[in-house]
């Protein structure tokens, strides 16, 4: 891969960063969201429970995503240093760079990325 070629992979480290500094800061904001929930009927009421219950499990599922964003963000950092960034994984064409500027961490060309789709979805 050229700088001709492609985006400064400067700016893509970057972007990098931001996406994982903006990642941390909510993850230690959302941290009260995840607590146990307190099953004291006398304290609060069935419904109250429930929806602290379920806004728990939101709390938990947007934790796991913000863990995998993570490991895709040090993925990439990882392929910058290796060389490879920007190449797919599956046909390793070069990616297009307005796909790679939208989200760095991106794997597959947009056909790959199609055919695994369809492949998905069959």
């Amino acid at each position: 891969m050229t700088k001709a070629q492609y985006m400064d992979l400067q700016q893509i480290k970057q972007k990098l960063q931001a996406m994982r500094h903006e990642l941390l800061e909510i993850e230690s904001s959302a941290s009260e969201a995840e607590k146990p929930v307190i099953l004291d009927q006398q304290s609060v009421g069935r419904l109250s429970r429930m929806d602290a219950m379920q806004g728990q499990q939101m709390a938990q599922a947007n934790k796991r995503r913000r863990e995998l964003m993570l490991k895709a963000i040090a993925a990439a950092e990882h392929r910058i240093a290796s060389g490879t960034f920007g190449e797919c994984l599956d046909c390793e064409e070069k990616i297009a760079e307005k796909r790679l500027a939208f989200d760095p961490t991106t794997l597959y060309c947009l056909e790959c990325m199609t055919e695994r789709e369809q492949k998905r979805d069959a």
